[in-house]
């Protein structure tokens, strides 16, 4: 009786088969299957319109406020000019009371209110992402310790203790900076921390475990890029708030201090002239408006894309 012949094997297949595998060929299939996910959630990303219409109008404003200032003819501290001149051509924004180009005041001010956003984003997400997740593993009274000082910050009056620390570190923007981020990283720790709970009983934490894997280990090597989604959100989400929160510090004065600028604190000089010389206010305060919309546009999108229920946008 002739032999049947062998039914092929697929390449993956073969790549997941049992105990007995080339570990080489389980760990190329792993590459291939965390780089489809990452090409799937990018893909997502890219077809989501408001996300990818606000990503450009944000891109648009951090590339003019870099960028412009190397070929503006005017310095935002000069006061070589007249003041209050109206909207021209050497002035297209005119100049404010003591002759400052305000061309030169937007850029300078949206180069450092963005700054400061992104820096409190980072410190905020790095402290909120540390803490969470180690009280999420280690439970106890690790997790007491840590909760409790979240909610010990959260009924904190923020804006006041924050006006106080800046206003006694003469309003340099790293001091603004910070502060805010001290402020800012409660809300990352909870999230955090839930989603470590869930991942601190799955079977890849408990076999990291029993390798003898250290704790910063697991954390940083296993349950950190599993939350990589909720961490980019939310890191998103606390670059607005910085933005609206850094403007109202410095709209009350108690913020970013001349001879430097912010965008709130180029409110707080020029809306007085509401009335008279609408221009001077409505460019810092549309400029803060589009940032904020732009960012939490862009959080919006990278939620729909990193989570795989949402059916607004198909891979």
């Amino acid at each position: 009786m002739a032999d049947l012949p062998t039914p092929p094997r697929s390449d993956v297949a073969a790549a997941t088969t049992g105990a007995g595998g080339d570990p080489s060929q389980h760990q190329e299939f792993d590459t291939v299957k965390a780089r489809t996910q990452a090409q799937t959630v990018l893909r997502r990303f890219l077809r989501h319109r408001l996300a990818m219409i606000s990503a450009s109008v944000l891109l648009l404003i951090v590339l003019v406020a870099v960028f412009l200032p190397l070929f503006w003819p005017h310095q935002y501290g000069n006061t070589d000019a007249a003041g209050y001149l109206p909207p021209g051509t050497d002035h297209p924004l005119g100049t404010d009371q003591l002759g400052r180009d305000m061309v030169a005041q937007l850029l300078r001010g949206t180069q450092l209110s963005l700054l400061i956003a992104f820096v409190v984003a980072i410190g905020a997400t790095a402290i909120g992402v540390t803490l969470g997740a180690l009280a999420g593993y280690l439970k106890g009274f690790t997790d007491g310790l840590v909760m409790r000082l979240a909610d010990l910050m959260l009924i904190i009056p923020q804006i006041a203790v924050a006006a106080i620390l800046v206003k006694s570190a003469q309003g340099s923007w790293w001091v603004v900076a910070v502060v805010l981020a001290v402020f800012f990283w409660m809300q990352i720790a909870r999230i955090t921390r839930g989603e470590t709970l869930s991942l601190s009983e799955r079977e890849f934490i408990e076999a990291a475990r029993a390798s003898g894997a250290t704790t910063s280990r697991v954390i940083f090597r296993h349950l950190v890029p599993n939350m990589i989604g909720s961490i980019t959100v939310n890191a998103t989400l606390v670059i607005a708030q910085a933005v609206l929160v850094e403007a109202a510090l410095s709209f009350l004065g108690l913020g970013v201090q001349a001879p430097d600028t912010s965008l709130g604190l180029i409110i707080n000089e020029t809306y007085a002239q509401l009335s008279t010389r609408p221009w001077l206010f409505f460019a810092p305060f549309v400029t803060i408006v589009l940032i904020s919309l732009t960012i939490n546009f862009i959080g919006d999108g990278l939620r729909d894309a990193f989570d795989p229920r949402q059916t607004k946008v198909r891979a």
